[in-house]
């Protein structure tokens, strides 16, 4: 045999096919009578043997397997152990009977190997009874033995009138003693009828061990019925057929432990219910034989009645009282069903109430409708739900009451949902359904359903219980929480939420050629009139602002407020050529609509102006950046966040731009902001490594030529490339790197500056400072400091910052300015007349210098307005008693108005280059001289 083959052959199939040449060997002597009566008998002791070895190894714990009695299994191994003990029992009276030269069983004359038979019986039974759970009331067990003694004296009647009648009319035996003759087939025939409800109630996958049991049971009470009717009949043992039938039930138990258990399906066998768990493991239960015990005495009754009529003989006395006390105890029986139906239809009576009080009382709607959805049970709560009265919902189709657009939907889970409960035989799940039901005003109201099988007092499920709850105002707040989520509460406008999500939606839908875009808002000015007039008028302002914007775009376009005091606008172009045309004026009567008219708050009128970016979507060109490799010109597609970015940097730049005007998003505006944030990054490290430099730019005395100080310059070096100070100051200031780098430069210029004048050269120092810098907390503190540090005096210190820091500040900068300007250092406005500072304003101001803006003396010359304007500031600084110095000086000419007008000193390349502290040290050294005063320096000048 090859292996292939030998691999197809089922595990179990050689005990099976060893116990079927067992039978055919043994079916195959008793027939033809090999041996004779001491084959059949040793041959039964084999099965036997076989059966009990097979089922007392299969009943073993398991090597490893916990030894508690809830171990899984243990309980089906009892039974197989129990099993192995009657096939035992049986082996032993077997071997007993053919040593005794096969003597057949008689009641009058009993031997030891009968009563090892009567022993197989009594194990058999108890294999039956250990996996059920028996019940502990008192009743249970009454009813048990009324129906085991009606099914046995059924049985019996239906055996003497049918069989043993005749023979003991023939046998002329006593009762008596004839009854003895029946001990056997009485005692099989009440342990096959006690032995039923056991099997019945056995647990789901071992159904088919208990029912191969009950069947060995079976086989062998049918072998002794046949042995004694062949026995009283005068026959002798060669002539008893029934060694097959007890072959066969012990083949039975032979196969018991190699059929193993199976999960069989939940079929409906007098309403078996479900085992019962003990320690982990599923047990059955005891349950009654049901209409079995009836059939049989119907049956009983009926087969004597016939008998009676067509019969020679007439019933005797023993039978016609088997029969009556059967029947009493059939009756009382059926008394005790129709108590207990009685008891069971109360009980659904006060269900019913109970559900109807608890229908009534909740507010929920509760129907009853039949299969087809027809209402015929209407609840209080559904009448006052949806303002029916009874006649109006009673009798009615549901989907008569359901909007019609919800109705496909709901009839096809619907008809899937009783499909499903066809399958599983019962009411073991629910559906739960979503829709909108109409009122009786005609209002449609959006509910939750939950649908399930209603069962009827006979447990038919046969309608649907259907509960319902009105989600209006469940619906309404979700409505009123989406507003909210996705609009503004003060304008009213959609948020930056809700128009980031409708400009993904309109890109994603966008028909070809269109073209999508944005023009983002934000009010010039507007912190002012918080800061001024607080914060209620701000919101007016802004309330005002959202009025106009929503009524000058289309209906279709979309306004939002986008934060603070900033505006969104999402346009939707048509593919024509004037698309961008078409979008510019937009952004343009926005800006006008916004500033031209002033904003009403309260009895003020306040006048804004606005900054205006706009942005577009699709297809653009973007060139490639500098020194990537990539190709100029590279067709990108722009994504929602991409085009709200670069809106956002449009509008900013009009807004660095001044304010006032509108700016079209263009491809360098990104890379420049994206060169800051790595400057910014760039910073921290360069601030780290030290790869800041100071250089000083000489300040001179325009009339002698002598050198009274130096202002400090910040250089960046990053490797051997200068980093102009244009692209990273800004993007210091913005960091808030500024402060630490600022008293870097402070401290660095202080040293140098100090160790020069204690070489006695007579130089003064000037810094740069930011706002930022001056609101920096203990600012005042830290210039202290390093002056005391660096061994500088306060009066050689002077502090340069912009007009816009003086003026449009709250009066802290001024004060902290003034504190230090108290300790002697003194106070230049760099850049002035660049428009921030008037005139009348300039005498308020704790200053000393004014610095003329470079603008004004690079037109010396060549532009008689500059030229009067630097001639007038020269001489209001002579007038106010400050110090002017002129910035940019890199012409002789310039040089020369500058020294005509009396302008006292000056700096610039046709001065001085900034130069670092080496090269001015050896400047020093060489301009030095005796027709100098002591500590002067002189630079030689033109003219």
């Amino acid at each position: 045999m090859s292996g292939d083959y030998a691999r197809r052959i089922p595990p179990r199939a050689l005990p099976v096919a060893m116990a079927a040449v067992v039978g055919l060997l043994y079916a195959t002597g008793s027939l033809l009578g090999w041996g004779g009566r001491a084959f059949i008998a040793w041959a039964e002791a084999g099965a036997a043997g076989a059966a009990a070895i097979s089922l007392l190894l299969s009943s073993r714990r398991p090597d490893g397997a916990p030894a508690e009695p809830g171990a899984p299994g243990g309980i089906w191994r009892a039974s197989r152990r129990w099993y192995g003990i009657a096939a035992a029992s049986w082996f032993a009276g077997a071997v007993g009977s053919a040593l005794a030269d096969g003597a057949g069983r008689s009641a009058l004359s009993l031997s030891v190997p009968d009563l090892f038979y009567l022993v197989a019986l009594v194990a058999l039974g108890t294999g039956l009874v250990v996996p059920v759970r028996l019940p502990r009331d008192a009743g249970t067990w009454l009813r048990y033995v009324a129906d085991t003694y009606v099914c046995a004296c059924a049985l019996f009647v239906l055996g003497w009138v049918a069989l043993f009648g005749t023979l003991y009319h023939r046998s002329g035996e006593s009762p008596s003693q004839f009854v003895l003759e029946l001990l056997y087939p009485l005692i099989d025939i009440v342990f096959v009828c006690g032995a039923l409800p056991f099997v019945l109630g056995a647990a789901r996958g071992h159904r088919r061990l208990a029912w191969m049991g009950y069947g060995a049971l079976t086989a062998i009470a049918v072998a002794d019925v046949v042995t004694t009717l062949v026995r009283l009949d005068g026959g002798g043992p060669a002539d008893d057929p029934s060694d097959i039938l007890r072959l066969a039930g012990l083949l039975l138990l032979l196969l018991v432990p190699w059929t193993g258990p199976a999960a069989e399906p939940d079929l409906p066998v007098d309403d078996i219910p479900a085992g019962v768990e003990i320690d982990g493991e599923e047990c059955g239960r005891m349950l009654g034989p049901g209409i079995a015990p009836a059939a049989i005495a119907a049956a009983a009754a009926l087969f004597i009645a016939g008998h009676s009529v067509t019969g020679q003989n007439g019933l005797e006395p023993g039978v016609s009282i088997a029969a009556g006390s059967a029947a009493l105890v059939l009756i009382a029986r059926l008394a005790g069903l129709l108590r207990e139906n009685d008891a069971l239809r109360r009980a659904v009576d006060t269900g019913e109430e109970h559900f109807r009080t608890l229908s009534e009382s909740i507010n929920d709607a509760v129907l009853i409708c039949d299969l087809d959805a027809t209402v015929r049970y209407a609840s209080a709560g559904a009448l006052r739900m949806y303002h029916y009265t009874s006649d109006e919902l009673l009798g009615r189709p549901l989907n008569e009451l359901v909007h019609p657009e919800d109705v496909p939907h709901l009839q096809a889970v619907f008809t899937e949902f009783l499909d499903e409960q066809a399958d599983l035989g019962g009411p073991d799940d629910v559906l739960r359904v979503s829709c909108r039901v109409r009122a009786a005003d005609g209002t449609w109201l959006p509910t939750e359903s939950t649908i399930s099988r209603y069962s009827g007092a006979d447990g038919t499920p046969a309608r649907l219980l259907v509960t319902t709850r009105d989600l209006s105002e469940q619906a309404a707040l979700q409505r009123q929480v989406a507003h909210l989520t996705f609009h503004d509460g003060l304008t009213g406008l959609p948020n930056r939420s809700y128009f980031e999500e409708r400009t993904r939606e309109v890109l994603s839908r966008q028909p070809s050629g269109g073209k999508v875009a944005v023009v983002f808002v934000d009010l010039d000015g507007f912190t002012a009139v918080n800061d001024s007039e607080g914060h209620a008028a701000g919101d007016q302002v802004l309330a005002q602002a959202a009025r106009r914007l929503r009524a000058n775009v289309l209906s279709d376009d979309t306004v939002a407020r986008w934060g603070g005091d900033e505006f969104a606008v999402l346009v939707q172009l048509p593919p024509d050529d004037g698309e961008t045309r078409a979008t510019v004026e937009l952004a343009g009567r926005l800006l006008r609509v916004l500033s031209v008219d002033p904003y009403q708050v309260g009895d003020k009128h306040i006048v804004l102006t606005a900054s205006v970016g706009i942005a577009f979507a699709g297809d653009e060109e973007e060139p490639g950046a500098a020194g990537d490799g990539s190709d100029a010109g590279r067709r990108i597609r722009r994504t929602a966040a991409d085009l709200l970015r670069n809106g956002d940097l449009a509008m900013a730049r009009a807004k660095e731009a001044g304010g006032g005007r509108v700016e079209v998003y263009a491809p360098h505006m990104h890379a420049d902001v994206v060169r800051r944030l790595e400057l910014g990054s760039d910073l921290q490290t360069a601030l780290a490594e030290e790869q800041f430099a100071v250089e000083f730019q000489p300040v001179v005395d325009l009339g002698t030529s002598r050198v009274t100080g130096v202002e400090a310059l910040l250089r960046w070096w990053r490797g051997s490339e200068a980093v102009p100070p244009e692209e990273f100051i800004g993007p210091a200031e913005e960091s808030g790197l500024m402060v630490p780098l600022g008293e870097w430069v402070l401290r660095e210029a202080c040293r140098e500056v100090a160790r020069w004048r204690r070489d006695s050269w007579d130089v003064g120092l000037s810094v740069n400072f930011t706002a930022r810098q001056i609101a920096a907390p203990r600012f005042t503190e830290s210039v202290a400091a390093v002056l005391e540090e660096t061994g500088l005096a306060p009066s050689a210190l002077t502090l340069e910052v912009r007009e816009e820091v003086l003026v449009e500040d709250a009066g802290q900068n001024v004060a902290r300015l003034s504190e230090l300007r108290d300790l002697g250092v003194r106070l230049a406005i760099d850049d002035f007349g660049t428009g921030y500072a008037s005139l009348a304003y300039l005498g308020q101001l704790p200053v000393d210098i004014i610095k003329i803006d470079p603008s004004f003396v690079a037109g010396l010359g060549s532009d008689e307005t500059l030229t009067l304007l630097t001639r007038t500031i020269v001489r209001l600084g002579s007038d106010l008693g400050l110090t002017v110095v002129a910035e940019g000086i890199e012409r002789p000419e310039q040089l020369e108005l500058l020294r005509e007008m009396g302008c006292p000193r000056g700096q610039g390349f046709l001065v001085a280059r900034p130069m670092a502290a080496g090269r001015v040290e050896s400047l020093v050294r060489t301009n030095l001289g005796a027709r100098n005063r002591p500590g002067d320096v002189a630079l030689p000048l033109p003219g």
